[in-house]
């Protein structure tokens, strides 16, 4: 006789694992991994040493409450502390808005090219996933509330976006939320906010802090190098982090997080370190690269997406020949853009490295 094995419920198996940067070389020792958008200073020196000292206490659980880092967040960006919640990185945020707002026949809608996180989280509430298009790259106000229904609850936006790393003004920000329904949440994932020189930019801070359905969500892992310890906030009204607070689990944050990001948001030196890094290299990669015939689409983020519409010497061919000089890039087919690739703004020699390697890409 036959037993029959436990089921996932009804769509889990139909959604696609969310993939990571790919990170190691088969016959390379050190690879140049530059797939991730990973700060490449890494961590400051006073969130090193501050994880360092949170040694001695990792026996002991985490406060549930992270009251030490709410404390300095709260001060670092002038917010309410009992307004923020803290999340395993923002990609935890996002699952527990959706876990508390979605339930089955309910949808998200979000750009063509979004964070894939929003919406597989989404999927695992049996909620809809709703695509605005981006014929340009970028997230279109128009194109987002034309997806918008009854059964609308949560409307993502990536500002600026990763992959593509365009963004949306303070107007059209403000335009949007304006048109949206009351009941329907605006989620604006400010994980690259730090990198921005825009001037139209503008963070939704100041939104979320008037309207009732907003929510700003910001990450430890880009500007302050803090990725392998998985912090991230979110600003919200506060019935929303009130009811975000019941099923978040009690200990989400750890010991070491906590004390190496709250060192992190006092360290401006590794911060403006970080981003004169962006500022210097992110426009040099950009001109050299569309030097050699390729399209780079501007970018607010720490990183560039490179178009390869050549079909001898497109997204694959490159990649492969990255790859032979020991150097990982981001291929984007799982976003849909099968031609592009995205490179993460490295140290000087690392972005020498790049531009020397499709260089050479481009002549053969």
């Amino acid at each position: 006789m036959t037993q029959a094995a436990p089921q996932p419920k009804p769509g889990i198996l139909d959604i696609a694992p969310y993939v990571g940067g790919k990170s190691s070389l088969a016959g390379i020792a050190d690879p140049m991994k530059l797939s991730s958008n990973e700060n490449m200073l890494g961590a400051g020196e006073k969130a090193r040493a501050a994880y360092e000292s949170a040694i001695k206490a990792i026996h002991i659980y985490p406060d549930g409450r992270a009251a030490k880092l709410r404390a300095a967040v709260a001060e670092h960006h002038g917010l309410e502390p009992d307004r923020l919640i803290f999340g395993n990185g923002s990609d935890e945020v996002f699952a527990l808005l959706n876990q508390t707002y979605l339930t089955a026949g309910d949808n998200i809608v979000t750009g063509q090219y979004g964070f894939l996180a929003y919406r597989i989280s989404a999927l695992g509430c049996e909620a809809q996933v709703k695509l605005a298009p981006e014929p340009g790259y970028k997230a279109e106000v128009d194109a987002l509330l034309a997806q918008v229904d009854e059964r609308t609850r949560i409307v993502y936006v990536s500002n600026p976006s990763n992959p593509t790393g365009s963004w949306n003004s303070g107007d059209e920000i403000r335009r949007l939320h304006e048109a949206l329904p009351a009941n329907v949440l605006l989620v604006i994932d400010e994980a690259y906010a730090e990198y921005v020189t825009e001037p139209d930019w503008e963070t939704a801070l100041p939104l979320a802090r008037e309207a009732t359905n907003v929510v700003v969500t910001r990450t430890f892992s880009k500007i302050h190098g803090l990725g392998g310890l998985r912090i991230g906030f979110g600003y919200a009204p506060l019935h929303v982090s009130e009811a975000v607070d019941r099923i978040r689990l009690p200990f989400n944050v750890s010991v070491p997080g906590i004390e190496a990001a709250t060192a992190a948001l006092a360290d401006e030196a590794h911060q403006q370190a970080s981003r004169q890094l962006i500022q210097t290299w992110r426009p040099r990669l950009t001109q050299a690269i569309r030097g050699f015939g390729f399209t780079v689409l501007p970018s607010a983020g720490n990183f560039i997406l490179v178009l390869f519409p050549d079909e001898k010497r497109g997204a694959a061919a490159a990649n492969d020949y990255l790859n032979s000089k020991g150097i990982i890039v981001r291929a984007v087919g799982g976003y849909g853009i099968h031609d592009g690739l995205r490179i993460t703004v490295g140290t000087e020699d690392q972005n020498r490295a790049v531009i020397d390697a499709l260089s050479e890409f481009a002549a053969s």
